[in-house]
């Protein structure tokens, strides 16, 4: 299975700006640029990689989790993950801080933090991202 994305780029670093466009839609035509990678922190302005890496870590995430509790014979009934990326400027992305809660009915707080760990560390996106540090904390509603 291949997944793609596109993107242009126009001009330099600073005053350039691009579009990004992915395979499936959801992303058409969508801005980028230096300002909102690295100015704009409401996000208004248009999206940037590491917007983009945190969505797809925390959808992995969630499905991986999912997964993992159905097997359980402990369905989920809503799991609302999120990711935030760090990006430190000279270094690169150095972290994905995972922020997960749970409605899971039938489950004890001992094995949802086992399955919660165990899907953080299978997760594809969890995988890819080896090279940095990946935190979790997973909590039941």
């Amino acid at each position: 299975m291949d997944r793609t994305a596109k993107a242009v780029w126009k001009g330099n670093l600073k005053e350039g700006g691009g579009t990004i466009d992915t395979q499936s839609g959801a992303l058409k035509a969508t801005p980028y640029s230096f300002k909102t990678r690295f100015e704009d922190e409401s996000g208004r302005s248009g999206t940037n990689p590491e917007e983009l890496i945190a969505a797809a870590h925390a959808g992995c995430y969630a499905m991986q989790l999912s997964h993992f509790l159905a097997e359980n014979g402990t369905p989920a009934a809503k799991l609302e993950a999120s990711a935030a990326v760090k990006l430190t400027p000279g270094t690169g992305i150095t972290e994905s801080n995972i922020t997960l809660v749970g409605d899971v009915p039938g489950i004890d707080a001992a094995k949802f933090q086992e399955l919660a760990a165990k899907a953080k560390a299978e997760c594809p996106v969890s995988r890819a991202l080896g090279a940095i540090k990946i935190s979790l904390d997973a909590k039941l509603a």
